[in-house]
């Protein structure tokens, strides 16, 4: 039903999220693009297998969405805190073809559904009202493409590819039981730990090297 779609990097600026994949990767992550609909813009980085690496920040100059920005970015003191406290691989997004089944009885955790861009909707996501990560970040936003594969063409490919990536949450049989129970695949390795914190595992020309 969910399967991994890209990683997110959350950041209260574009330039310290790459500065910091930098740092772990020894990559230099291109721009992406604006989203003049949510008021945020972004790096893209190819992982393989159709699957990305997204550094997000709240756009200083782009225009209020009217409505709460996604992936908690309206929130600048939390972006802040997480980032001081080392929680900036921050979550992730999972694709499925049928949200509304997804999102049934769910709505307290993902939020609703959203078509986006608002003008002209090409592709629907999962935002809560307040516009929060669903589970402060420990489940995945959703999307749906609406049958259509999201192009990999404008999204740069430096070699790096995605080996694996986990979940540490003092609630992690609950969630792992919810990821099971949505049927998601290539989504973390979900095991007990002090406070939620994630790592990815990379491949890259310089060798295996942990995103977190």
């Amino acid at each position: 039903m969910l399967t991994l779609d890209h990683l997110t990097v959350i950041t209260p600026t574009l330039a310290e999220g790459v500065a910091h994949v930098r740092d772990c990767l020894d990559l230099d992550v291109p721009f992406g693009q604006r989203h003049g609909y949510m008021g945020t813009w972004n790096h893209l980085l190819q992982l393989g297998d159709m699957i990305y690496l997204e550094i997000v920040a709240r756009d200083p100059d782009g225009a209020s969405p009217g409505r709460a920005r996604w992936f908690g970015l309206d929130d600048e003191k939390q972006v802040k805190r997480d980032w001081d406290a080392g929680r900036r691989l921050r979550g992730w997004v999972a694709r499925t073809d049928g949200i509304d089944a997804a999102l049934a009885g769910r709505e307290a955790i993902f939020g609703h559904k959203v078509g986006l861009p608002m003008d002209a909707p090409a592709f629907d996501f999962a935002i809560p009202d307040d516009g929060s990560l669903p589970w402060d970040g420990a489940v995945p936003s959703l999307i749906d493409r609406r049958g259509k594969a999201r192009s990999m063409a404008s999204i740069a490919d430096l070699g790096a590819r995605l080996r694996g990536f986990s979940l540490e949450h003092p609630e992690a049989e609950a969630i792992a039981a919810l990821l099971l129970e949505l049927g998601a695949e290539r989504g973390p390795v979900v095991s007990h730990g002090p406070e939620l914190r994630y790592r990815a595992q990379i491949d890259t020309s310089g060798g295996l090297k942990e995103l977190s």
